[in-house]
C-alpha cells in the first residue's frame, strides 16, 4: 500500500512540475545564491535576488511576490566532482527532494569564460510559497547553503512587547512587559541595563533588521540582525527578540525604533517600506534626575557639611566604579553565551548531515520500512535539537539519545545500554543540551560502526557526592587521544566544554577520554553539580 501512495504521489508531483514550466523564460537567469540560478514567469517583473545577510553568511533570499513558477538550476565548475554534490528541496518548510545527488549525465556545459554546466533541479509551482533549497558537498558536510524563494506577500512586522532587562544573581532578567503603543514611555532606573524588544513571529526573522535612531540628531544609534528566542506571552510560543544595552541611550529623549527587511540595494524605497514598522519611544533616565538633584543639593548646602557632601560623592563613585565592574562581567559573560549559540549552531547541521546520511544509506539498501522508521524517530530528534533551550532535564538528554541511538541502531545493528541509579533526579536535574549527542555520533561512527552486531555502546548517569558523572564506553578499535583529528563534532564539543567553565566557574566540567584496544571511554564530570 506504501509503495503505492509514494508512487502516486511521484505522479502527481512530476504533472504539477510538467505544467508549471509553461511560460517560463529560460533566456533571463537570475543569480539564487551559492551555485544557484533560477528563471521565473515571461510576465514577472518585481525580482528581488541574491539577498544577503550579516548573520546568515551562506543564505540568499530571494522575493518573488508575482511569479507563478520557477524553474531551479545549480551551477558548476567543470572541475568540480558533481557526484560529491546532495541537494534538498523543501516548500514550506516540507520536504518535497531529501539529499538527492547530482545526475552527472544530465549537465549541460556553458561556453562560458569560467567553463561552467548547469542542470536544472526542478520546476516548482512557487505562487504563495515558500521553497528552500539546500546544497552541499558530502565531503564538507558544514559548507552548507541555503537559498530561499519567497513569493508570498512579506510578513509586516509588528512589535508585539517592550521589557525591560534587570541585573538579577551575576546575570539577568526581564521586567515591566509593555505593550507598544504609537509612543511609548519607558523610564530606567539604575537597576534597569538594558531592553529587549519582542515582534511577533514568522518564518523569515533572519530578513528583519532593528534600527534605532536619535530623533533631535537624525542619527542611528544602534543597528541589529541577530534574533534571539524566549517565551513571554505563552510558555509554548517563543517569541524573537533583540537585546539592547541601555548605554546607547546617552541622554532622556524621543528615539524611533525602525524594524524593516533587509532587501538589496535595487529594491526601491516604498517597496521596503511596504513591511516596515515605527515605534516611538520617550527615554526617561534616572540618573540624569537623580544628578540635577545632587548637584542642588551641593550648592544649597551649608559649609559645615561639606566635608558629608565629599564623602557622600566618594562613595557613589566607589559603587559606580563596582556597578561598571560588574556590567563588564555581563558583557563578558553575553559574549561567552554567543559563542556557545555559535558552537552550538554548527553542531545542528553536523548532527543532521549524519541523520540525513543515515536515511540515505538505508534508502539505498531498499529497506523502506526501516528507512520510514528511521525518518519518525528523526523528526522527533530534529525538533528537540533544534530547540533553542541551553540547559535541558536528564530524563529529556536521555530521550534524546536513546532516539539517535534506535535510528543508527536500525544502520549497523550494534548493542546499547543507557542507565541511571534510581535515586537520581533524573526530571529536575538539568544539563547543557547535547552534552553528550556528539561523542555517542564519535563513537558510532568511528568505534562500533564496524563491528555490526558485535558493537556494543553504554551509557550511564551517575552519582558520585554532589558530582553529576556522565560515561560513554564502547567497545571499538580505540584511538590515539593525544592526536589531533579532522572530525568537528570532538572539536567542537572539546571547545564547548572549556566555554561553559567560563560560565560556571564554582562548578567546572571535567572531560576525560581514555581509549585502548577493544574499549574507549569518556567521562564528563560536573562538580558540585548536585
Amino acid at each position: 500500500m506504501k509503495k503505492i501512495f509514494i508512487t502516486f504521489f511521484s505522479f502527481i508531483f512530476m504533472l504539477s512540475t510538467v505544467f508549471a514550466q509553461k511560460g517560463i523564460n529560460f533566456s533571463k537567469i537570475y543569480s539564487g545564491g551559492r551555485k544557484l540560478g533560477f528563471c521565473v514567469d515571461s510576465s514577472a517583473k518585481s525580482i528581488y535576488y541574491d539577498n544577503k545577510f550579516p548573520n546568515q553568511p551562506n543564505t540568499s533570499f530571494n522575493y518573488l511576490p508575482e511569479v507563478n513558477n520557477i524553474s531551479i538550476q545549480a551551477y558548476f565548475d567543470r572541475k568540480d566532482d558533481v557526484r560529491q554534490y546532495r541537494y534538498t528541496i523543501l516548500a514550506d518548510n516540507k520536504p518535497i527532494v531529501v539529499n538527492k545527488s547530482i545526475n552527472k549525465k544530465q549537465l549541460t556545459d556553458i561556453e562560458t569564460p569560467d567553463l561552467m554546466s548547469f542542470t536544472r533541479l526542478g520546476v516548482l509551482a512557487i505562487k504563495g510559497k515558500n521553497i528552500t533549497t539546500l546544497i552541499y558537498n558530502i565531503n564538507k558536510p558544514l559548507d552548507i547553503y541555503k537559498s530561499v524563494f519567497y513569493a508570498k506577500p512579506i510578513p509586516r512586522v509588528k512589535i508585539v512587547l517592550f521589557s525591560k532587562l534587570v541585573a538579577i544573581n551575576q546575570g539577568e532578567g526581564f521586567t515591566n512587559l509593555i505593550a507598544p503603543k504609537e509612543r511609548t514611555k519607558l523610564s530606567f532606573s539604575k537597576k534597569d541595563i538594558g531592553l529587549r524588544i519582542i515582534k511577533n513571529k514568522s518564518d523569515i526573522d533572519y530578513l528583519y533588521y532593528v534600527l534605532i535612531k536619535n530623533k533631535l540628531t537624525n542619527k542611528i544609534i544602534f543597528r541589529s540582525t541577530y534574533w534571539e528566542y524566549g517565551s513571554y506571552i505563552d510558555a509554548n510560543e517563543f517569541l524573537p527578540y533583540v537585546k539592547i544595552d541601555k548605554s546607547i541611550f546617552k541622554k532622556s529623549g524621543d528615539y524611533e525604533i525602525i524594524i524593516q527587511p533587509f532587501l538589496n540595494e535595487h529594491t526601491p524605497l516604498k517597496e521596503i517600506e511596504k513591511y516596515t514598522a515605527r515605534y516611538t519611544l520617550s527615554i526617561i533616565l534616572d540618573e540624569e534626575k537623580l544628578f540635577t538633584n545632587r548637584q542642588m543639593i551641593i550648592f544649597g548646602i551649608i559649609t559645615p557639611l561639606l566635608l558629608a557632601a565629599i564623602f557622600g560623592t566618594s562613595l557613589f563613585y566607589i559603587k559606580k566604579k563596582q556597578a561598571k565592574k560588574l556590567a563588564q562581567q555581563y558583557k563578558q559573560k553575553a559574549i561567552v553565551q554567543l559563542q556557545l549559540n555559535s558552537i552550538r549552531s554548527q553542531l545542528n547541521p553536523h548532527f543532521l548531515f549524519n541523520a540525513l546520511a543515515g536515511i540515505q544509506n538505508l534508502m539505498n539498501k531498499n529497506e523502506i520500512e526501516n528507512a520510514n522508521r528511521y525518518l519518525t524517530k528523526f523528526a522527533r530528534l530534529t525538533r528537540n535539537v533544534l530547540d533553542s533551550k541551553e540547559l535541558i532535564s536528564l530524563i529529556k538528554e536521555k530521550t534524546l539519545l536513546d532516539d539517535y541511538l534506535q535510528m543508527e541502531q536500525l544502520r549497523f545493528g550494534f548493542n546499547y545500554m543507557l542507565s541511571a541509579p534510581f535515586d537520581l533526579d533524573m526530571e529536575n536535574i538539568e544539563i547543557p543540551a547535547m552534552l553528550l549527542q556528539p561523542f555517542v555520533e564519535n563513537a558510532v561512527k568511528h568505534a562500533i560502526a564496524e563491528k555490526g552486531k558485535d558493537g556494543e555502546i553504554a551509557i550511564s548517569f551517575e552519582k558520585q557526592v554532589s558530582n553529576l558523572v556522565l560515561k560513554i564506553i564502547d567497545n571499538g578499535k580505540g584511538f590515539d587521544t593525544t592526536q589531533t583529528y579532522n572530525g568537528l563534532g570532538l572539536a567542537l564539543s572539546k571547545n564547548r566544554i572549556s566555554l561553559l567553565n567560563t560560565i560556571y566557574k564554582d562548578a567546572p566540567f571535567v572531560l576525560d577520554i581514555k581509549s585502548g584496544i577493544n574499549r574507549t571511554t569518556v567521562t564528563i564530570t560536573l562538580t558540585q553539580w548536585l
